[in-house]
């Protein structure tokens, strides 16, 4: 079964009432999206970028660190009535009308 982005909506709605009880602030839950982000960061600067691992920091794993950001994001557009389909796909379409030639154009992508 394929999950989409409504349902993901949902499933997280569901735990935040059933499970964690209440949601954070959207203050709060934003702090925690850019702790998240950090994090993720962190792993991407050592495994693909310059930086080396510290200790047993390698056994951390991009994708739960992807799932953590997602996760919270989700919540921050339950608490303030995004639906992420369809602001998802509202953002592709900007996205091609905008940039339909720009990266064809762009030398530093060939």
């Amino acid at each position: 079964m394929t999950m989409t982005l409504k349902d993901a909506q949902k499933q997280v709605d569901n735990w935040i009432k059933t499970i964690g009880v209440n949601y954070f602030s959207e203050l709060t839950n934003t702090a925690i999206l850019m702790e998240e982000v950090g994090e993720l960061a962190r792993l991407m600067a050592r495994k693909y970028g310059d930086q080396s691992f510290k200790n047993k920091e390698e056994e951390k794993k991009i994708a739960d660190e992807m799932a953590d950001v997602l996760w919270i994001l989700i919540c921050l557009a339950n608490q303030t009535g995004v639906d992420l389909t369809d602001a998802f796909e509202k953002n592709i379409k900007k996205k091609t009308l905008r940039d339909k030639d720009r990266h064809k154009k762009n030398k530093k992508l060939k």
